[in-house]
Parts: C-alpha cells; structure tokens; sequence
C-alpha cells in the first residue's frame, strides 16, 4: 500500500517576511498555503497515471447539508468540458492542465465520471479517526479498478495529523489500481491552517481574507483541498508519476505551487482574483449550475511556471 500525505514542515523561508511556512509532502495540501516559487521542473518517473474513464465515488462522512455536497458534486462535473457552462474563466479550463500532464507521458486525457455516493452520517468508525481506518473507510466504499474514492468528513470529525500536520492526503491500491483523496472540513478546527484564504492564517502576514465564493469557508476550503489532491493522484497516484524532489516527499502539481490564486501572488496573498459583484466573494473559475470556485494554480508541464487562470 502506498501512501501518500498532505503533511508540512517548518521551514526558513522568506526571511524578509520572518515566516514559518509549511512544505507539503506527496499528494498534500499544506496549512498555511502561502507562497513559495518552485524551483525546478516536475519530471515524469514513468510510473501509473488515471487515465481514461475515471470513475469517482464519494463517501461523506459524518454530517453534510444538501448544499454542502452539491458544492462539490458541481466542482467534479465541471471538471469535464462537456459539462461546462460557457462562462469563463471555467473548471474544465483549470483541468486542461492536468490533461497536458497526461499527454506529455503518452496517456489518454482523464474523464471524471461521478460512479457513486455513500453517506455515513452515524460514523461508524467513530469521530476520531487514525489513518489506517480512513484507508479501511475508503476500501469500503469499493472504488472500481482504475477508479478514484473521495473520503470526506465532517466538521466535528477528527482525524489523524488533521490540523497539526496536514489538510489532507491521498493514497492508493495498487492490487485494484485505485486511489482515494481525504478531506477533512476544517471550519470548527483549523480554518485558519486549512481553509486560507478564506481565513485569518495562523502564521504569516495577516492580510484580510478572502470571502468564500460558495458562502460556506469550510466547504469552500475543502475545495480547495480536494482539488489540489484531485490534480496530485491524477499525475502521481502510485508515487512514481509525476513529482518534483524526493519521492518520500515530494511535491505535485498543485503542491508545488501553494497558496497562490492569481497573478502577482506573495506571501499572505493570493494574488489578484474575481470578486463577485453581488456577494463579494472571491474566485478564479466557474463552474455548471452557476457554481463559482477559487481554485489552486498548477504547475504548467509546459512551462515548469506556476498557471493561474486569473
């Protein structure tokens, strides 16, 4: 079993700003999400890619509102451009990049197909969870070969390394060619580590936050996260795909490049980004069912630069 997590470490970095920031691991978001320039290209290892039809199933556990889950049902079908609406800048715009990775390793472009949802309102494994049993959650859900589970837990549901050393991971099943994505919703826990920009950040320059384009900072912060992870196990899934560094902590597509949004990004700054006129909010893409997303820059294979849709 490979495993792959969203974890930081404290660094000395950008001693200008005399900050603590947090350096992510292979597939991960990390805390604070501020920014720090990459320094090289991400190489490709020959490894598995998600190619093809990518049959996606969720498992929501713990208690989520109708809302709450269409908010992120709409981000995953609008990942495909067929499904996109023709507002721009879109959803499936963001993901052309990750289709870019595909391409350049000679895969097929990657079409996300929502398979199933399953919903454990009673937690059935309990409201503190280790690692192991996020994984045992994930097999449960029977992700079909090739296929990816996203696990995503509540707002009163704790897990292991959640909010002191990570926002989320994923990991994989070699044996079933599946992988899985956590997320945890941070709002009542750690918002200011795992659904920045939404919110004051623990660390770092304490700029005023971003409204939360779906009006709901925990979820929206899970958007973020879930897309991040969604763009790492898509080109890294096995952990001999895409990465940039060491293998044992690597960094991928979206991980490369944390908190930055829009262009002209610094640390403690997202960078410039869409407000919305009527509410305020903050985003960069949108999607179907008027759905409007902040979503996290990618690595251009292309360019080795950080790509932001705004």
């Amino acid at each position: 079993m490979a495993f792959f997590q969203l974890s930081w470490k404290l660094s000395l970095l950008l001693f200008l700003f005399n900050l603590n920031l947090f350096s992510l691991c292979l597939g991960a978001r990390k805390l604070t999400s501020l920014y720090q320039p990459p320094p090289m290209a991400i190489n490709y290892h020959k490894g598995t890619l998600l190619e093809g039809n990518l049959p996606v199933s969720i498992l929501w556990y713990g208690e989520f509102s109708p809302v709450q889950k269409s908010v992120v049902v709409d981000l995953l079908l609008s990942l495909n451009p067929q499904n996109q609406e023709s507002a721009t800048p879109s959803v499936s715009k963001w993901w052309l990049t990750i289709q870019t990775y595909l391409k350049k390793a000679g895969k097929k472009a990657a079409h996300v197909d929502l398979s199933n949802q399953f919903s454990d309102k009673n937690c059935s494994f309990g409201k503190i969870l280790k690692k192991h049993q996020v994984f045992g959650l994930a097999q449960k859900v029977n992700s079909k070969p090739g296929g990816l589970t996203l696990v995503l837990t509540a707002k009163d549901v704790a897990v292991e390394g959640f909010c002191m050393s990570n926002c989320g991971f994923h990991d994989s099943n070699p044996k079933r060619n599946s992988a899985f994505v956590w997320v945890g919703n941070s709002v009542s826990q750690c918002p200011g580590q795992c659904a920045w920009p939404f919110h004051q950040p623990i660390y770092g320059p304490q700029t005023e936050p971003l409204g939360a384009p779906n009006g709901d900072v925990g979820v929206d912060g899970m958007i973020i996260n879930i897309a991040a992870l969604l763009a790492g196990t898509v080109t890294n899934p096995f952990g001999n795909g895409y990465f940039l560094g060491s293998a044992d902590a690597p960094l991928e597509a979206s991980s490369a490049c944390p908190g930055v949004y829009g262009k002209g990004a610094y640390p403690g700054y997202a960078g410039e980004v869409l407000t919305d006129p009527t509410t305020g909010a903050s985003y960069n893409a949108q999607g179907i069912n008027g759905r409007k997303y902040l979503l996290p820059a990618l690595m251009d294979p292309s360019t080795s630069q950080c790509s932001t849709l705004v």
